[in-house]
C-alpha cells in the first residue's frame, strides 16, 4: 500500500508541474503574440490615433490567470521596445503607467469573466477600455500639456474609442475559443 501511494503522489506531482509548465507556456506564447502583433503594426499602436490590434489579447485572462501574466509581459516587452525605439513618444513611463493598466485591466477583466450576457463576457470589455482611457490619456495629456487638465478628456476619449475595436474582438475570441472547446489551450490544462 505505501509503494501504490508513493506512485499516486508522484503522478500528482507530475501532473501539478506538468499544468505549470503549460500555464507559464501559455503566457509566454501570449506575450510573444501581444509583443509581435503591437510592433508589427506600431504606427498604430503608438500613433496619434492609437489602436492596439494586440488589446484583443486583453479579454484572455477571462479563461486563464496565466493570460494576466502573458498580456502584461506582452505589454510591457512593447513599450519598452517602443521606448527604447523611439516609436512610443510616451518614453519609458509608458513602460511603467501603461503595463500596469494592463496589468489592472487583465485581473479585473478575470474577476468579471465570470457575469455573463447570453454566455457572453460583455463586462470583461470595460476594463482595459476604462483602465487605459484613464492612464494613458493621462499621459498624453501630461506630455501635450505639461499637466493633467481639461485636456484630460478628451486623450481619455480618443484613448477609449482606440481600445473599443480590439476588445470587442477579444471578445469574440473567447466566444469563438469557447465554441470550438478551444478554451483549454489557454487554461493550461
Amino acid at each position: 500500500e505505501g509503494a501504490y501511494h508513493t506512485t499516486i503522489q508522484q503522478k500528482g506531482e507530475m501532473n501539478m508541474k506538468n499544468r505549470t509548465l503549460r500555464q507559464i507556456t501559455a503566457a509566454g506564447v501570449i506575450a510573444a503574440a501581444y509583443a509581435a502583433i503591437s510592433l508589427v503594426l506600431a504606427p498604430i499602436t503608438f500613433g496619434a490615433v492609437q489602436c492596439r490590434v494586440s488589446e484583443a489579447l486583453t479579454l484572455l485572462p477571462v479563461l486563464s490567470p496565466a493570460a494576466v501574466w502573458g498580456v502584461t509581459l506582452g505589454c510591457a516587452i512593447t513599450n519598452g521596445v517602443g521606448a527604447a525605439t523611439g516609436a512610443n513618444f510616451l518614453g519609458l513611463i509608458d513602460l511603467l503607467v501603461g503595463t500596469a493598466a494592463t496589468l489592472l485591466a487583465a485581473i479585473t477583466s478575470r474577476l468579471l469573466g465570470k457575469i455573463r450576457f447570453g454566455g457572453v463576457p460583455w463586462l470583461s470589455v470595460l476594463p482595459p477600455i476604462l483602465f487605459n482611457a484613464v492612464a494613458i490619456g493621462a499621459e498624453w495629456c501630461y506630455a501635450a500639456t505639461g499637466s493633467i487638465n481639461v485636456a484630460f478628456w478628451a486623450f481619455a476619449g480618443q484613448i477609449a474609442l482606440g481600445q473599443l475595436p480590439p476588445c470587442l474582438l477579444g471578445v469574440w475570441l473567447i466566444h469563438l475559443l469557447e465554441r470550438r472547446g478551444l478554451q483549454n489551450i489557454i487554461e493550461g490544462k
